[in-house]
């Protein structure tokens, strides 16, 4: 690793090694070529990847109440149903790499704008679509166009801020997904039961056009544009790889409940691992031919970027789960409408908020510390949650979900903002696109894991039944494995090395 105390020649320095990729210049001006920090609006434009965001998060959740609704109005099955939200989750897990990486060659401007245009489009088409095939389709360009767009977030707020102020800004995504979690139900909730000019389900997508259009011109406006990569051509064979071993994960996962978990749907998880295996291995032949990777294979072979990565997936396997079984124990064993069930999670929200802001004051500092305690408060406040709901009887007010829900968001809301930091802490601004489209992809896949098993649990638990005891026992039930994911998490945050200088270290053995 070359020391950035050298003089200017020394560091004009070849750097080309095995398993490093393409031969690169590794200079101070280099590696800031891509960086905007420092710029006076920086703000403003985290004001705008943020309502980006925002809009893609809603929007992964406002469908859910939707589904009486879509199957009343357009006559489609369970099935048909289930693929409105697969869909989604399908292609918009598919394409975080490959567009992540197109970024980082293209310019992450142009895909962000690009994405969020195709999104504003797939959000029409899905609000117009007479039929529950077109609908189907239309979720599909809207995940593609997340895709697009959710990596440049990232690696935008990457290269727009430095490191002291990355903690801060990392932990108002932190609050954008905590708001988006709740605001889904919420929204969706309200939005149907106004049946605005009789369109009943079709404003919950319609609603996006207008946000869509105001992010896409302040993001042409206010978004500097950054150069293009010193790429090759995109490597199509390592997104083919990478394609196969992310599908055949999270649809089984998505689709395995439905079908009641047939052989087929563990035999593609178990051809997983060999797609994962031959991926790695491309990607190692590309670098000893100095050839650029879909994901750098020194980030492949960085167990700091690969301990996030297994921390971000165990993360996100508890919250979206959570929500899922949480809004079917209010709104099916209690009676809850959408928008009472919304209004009992909103206190998870207003811990994460405030949680969220106080904890980016740190920046990086006490980093691990951070990282431990946000994951053992989550699991307090859900075995707090736990005890409150152990005390239910045949009926339940959604006040007693307060302070536990508040614990839990606080916790939530001390974690995200150094874990997202500490994973990207060893990507180069270089790669800021593909390592963030590695981060959210483990990030849907962890999602995904987390809602089927915690849907197999409950369901199972429940089984024919749907006495309130029952579903109490079966909330009971996927409480407990949230609790031992979320205490997981803090082990493995115990990894982490301690300290700037070990971190710089691991961070040198990225680039």
């Amino acid at each position: 690793m070359l020391s950035r105390r050298r003089s200017g020649d020394e560091r004009r320095s070849f750097f080309a090694r095995e398993g490093r990729g393409k031969a690169f210049m590794l200079t101070t001006t280099a590696e800031n070529k891509d960086s905007l920090e420092g710029d006076p609006r920086r703000w403003i434009i985290l004001a705008v990847l943020l309502l980006a965001g925002f809009m893609n998060l809603v929007d992964v959740t406002i469908v859910n109440v939707a589904v009486p609704s879509l199957t009343a109005d357009l006559g489609a099955s369970s099935a048909e149903i289930e693929w409105v939200v697969a869909a989604y989750i399908l292609s918009f897990a598919l394409g975080l790499l490959p567009f992540g990486r197109l970024g980082d060659i293209v310019g992450r401007k142009r895909m962000f704008l690009i994405g969020i245009s195709g999104f504003t489009v797939g959000s029409a088409l899905c609000g117009l679509a007479p039929t529950i095939g077109l609908l189907i389709a239309s979720r599909f360009v809207q995940g593609l166009s997340s895709a697009m767009m959710m990596p440049q977030v990232l690696a935008l707020v990457q290269v727009t801020f430095s490191r002291e102020e990355r903690g801060f800004a990392f932990s108002l995504f932190g609050v954008t997904a905590g708001m988006a979690a709740v605001t889904g139900p919420l929204a969706g909730g309200a939005l149907i039961a106004a049946d605005i000019y009789g369109l009943e389900w079709r404003p919950i997508f319609l609603v996006n056009i207008p946000i869509g259009l105001f992010a896409l011109v302040m993001g042409w406006r206010l978004i500097p544009r950054t150069r293009r990569g010193d790429y090759e051509p995109l490597d199509l064979c390592g997104v083919a790889l990478a394609a196969l071993a992310v599908f055949t994960v999270v649809f089984p996962l998505v689709e395995g409940r439905e079908f009641g978990w047939p052989w087929w749907c563990f035999a593609m998880m178990a051809a997983s691992l060999p797609m994962a295996t031959a991926f790695v291995k491309w990607e190692a032949r590309r670098a000893r031919m100095n050839k650029t990777q879909l994901l750098p294979i020194s980030l492949l072979t960085n167990r700091h970027f690969l301990l996030g990565l297994t921390m971000t997936a165990t993360l996100f396997a508890g919250i979206p789960g959570f929500f899922f079984v949480t809004a079917i124990f209010l709104q099916v064993g209690f009676g809850f409408t959408p928008l009472e069930s919304g209004l009992a999670t909103t206190p998870f929200s207003v811990g994460v908020f405030i949680a969220s802001l106080v904890s980016g004051r740190f920046g990086s500092a006490y980093a691990k510390a951070r990282l431990v305690t946000g994951p053992l408060i989550l699991a307090s406040g859900m075995i707090y949650l736990l005890t409150v709901v152990s005390g239910v009887d045949q009926t339940t007010d959604h006040w007693a979900f307060t302070a536990p829900l508040v614990l839990a968001g606080l916790g939530m809301g001390i974690t995200v903002a150094p874990l997202f930091a500490t994973i990207l802490t060893v990507v180069d601004n270089r790669d800021a696109g593909s390592g963030s489209g590695a981060l959210q992809t483990f990030q849907q896949i962890g999602g995904a894991l987390g809602v089927a098993v915690l849907g197999q649990i409950f369901f199972g638990v429940l089984g024919s039944s749907s006495s309130p005891e029952t579903y109490k026992a079966s909330f009971e039930a996927a409480l407990s494995v949230q609790i031992a994911l979320f205490l997981t998490l803090a082990l493995l945050a115990s990894r982490l090395p301690s300290g700037a200088p070990e971190v710089e270290r691991l961070a040198g053995e990225a680039r």
